[in-house]
């Protein structure tokens, strides 16, 4: 019994640290929400934007205006066609992050951007939109 034990224990051991090594880095954090929020603009999901990728400050910045986040998103891109977001270099300071953007639009012209990330709650969130 003790020499069927040890076999089931190594397996047990074995599938345990599968994936260790496949950790997310923060850079692979920041890229994860930085596609989300692209993915997110082409499907005109602006609840996701507002609710799961930006940082709390910069949803009241844009409240600020007078208008709840999801409708001043649905005004300033509701009307753009095919938007594609191409994720660029990424850097990770601390709490902080950037990442350089080249945003892409049926009739318009190709803009290159860089995001600014902070961990919030530890989380990574849009903190700035440049």
């Amino acid at each position: 019994m003790v020499a069927r034990s040890l076999p089931l224990a190594l397996v047990v051991a074995a599938l345990a640290s599968c994936g260790e090594g496949e950790r997310a880095t923060p850079e692979d954090d920041v890229r994860d929400v930085v596609t989300r929020f692209g993915q997110a603009s082409a499907k005109k999901d602006y609840q996701t934007i507002c609710d799961q990728l930006l940082a709390a400050a910069l949803v009241k910045n844009v409240e600020q205006y007078g208008l709840p986040c999801e409708l001043a998103f649905q005004r300033s891109i509701g009307d753009v066609e095919a938007p594609r977001l191409r994720l660029g270099e990424v850097r990770v300071d601390g709490e902080r992050a950037s990442a350089r953007v080249t945003t892409t639009a049926a009739g318009q012209q190709p803009s290159i951007d860089t995001l600014a990330l902070r961990r919030v709650g530890g989380e990574w969130r849009i903190a700035a939109l440049s």
